[in-house]
């Protein structure tokens, strides 16, 4: 069973183990952040990650170590890892590869839901999908390649391959439902479209 966190946004998460490397001022681990894509993982602004640093220093995970100024910018706070914080960066890490969490993604809200929508809509919108899946899978694949062309490091680029995985799985699944909402005479599309008052001829609909 998930702890209950004292600072539970997983962007306090990331902050934390950038920490482990060194200190750093909130500006800097937002650009550490930004530099290595985080935001495809972790969603974050510059508001929300002060916000977090003051939560994790209030919490005891970080502490204020030193404040400079550079010339005539503000002065910036630079914030060190406590013990309390690598354990908990640690424990917290620990829990989130070990034990799968329930998560509410809004494609799966969306399917809860798909009855109220006739299926020879849904039929076209989830062909459109598949392209923009296809779409995102090419985008990821490129990133990937040009990525590991400068010397980085596979294990870097870890949740880019598990991105790529759960967009091929989706992507079966949605040609798996189109299939199912089209077969002839069995297909659920004849029940579901006599619901909406749509003509009985799903079999020749296709995913545009």
């Amino acid at each position: 069973m998930a702890k209950r966190r004292k600072v539970g946004n997983l962007l306090a998460l990331a902050v934390l183990a950038y920490l482990t490397q060194r200190p750093m001022h909130p500006y800097e681990l937002g650009r550490t952040l930004r530099d290595h894509g985080d935001a495809r993982s972790i969603k974050y602004n510059h508001g929300s990650l002060y916000m977090v640093v003051q939560q994790l220093a209030k919490a005891g995970f970080v502490v204020a170590q030193e404040t400079t100024r550079d010339g005539g910018r503000p002065e910036r706070t630079v914030y060190a890892l406590t013990d309390a914080g690598r354990h908990e960066q640690r424990d917290w890490l620990r829990e989130l590869v070990e034990e799968p969490q329930h998560e509410y993604p809004q494609f799966g809200a969306a399917l809860s839901l798909i009855a109220a929508l006739p299926p020879g809509e849904v039929v076209e919108l989830l062909g459109r999908r598949l392209g923009r899946l296809a779409t995102q899978r090419a985008e990821i694949r490129g990133l990937i390649d040009r990525t590991l062309a400068t010397g980085v490091h596979p294990l870097f680029l870890v949740e880019e391959d598990y991105r790529l995985v759960l967009l091929d799985a989706e992507s079966v699944f949605v040609e798996r439902f189109v299939e199912q909402v089209n077969r002839p005479e069995t297909g659920w599309g004849r029940p579901w479209g006599e619901f909406h008052g749509e003509p009985a001829n799903t079999d020749e609909r296709q995913p545009s």
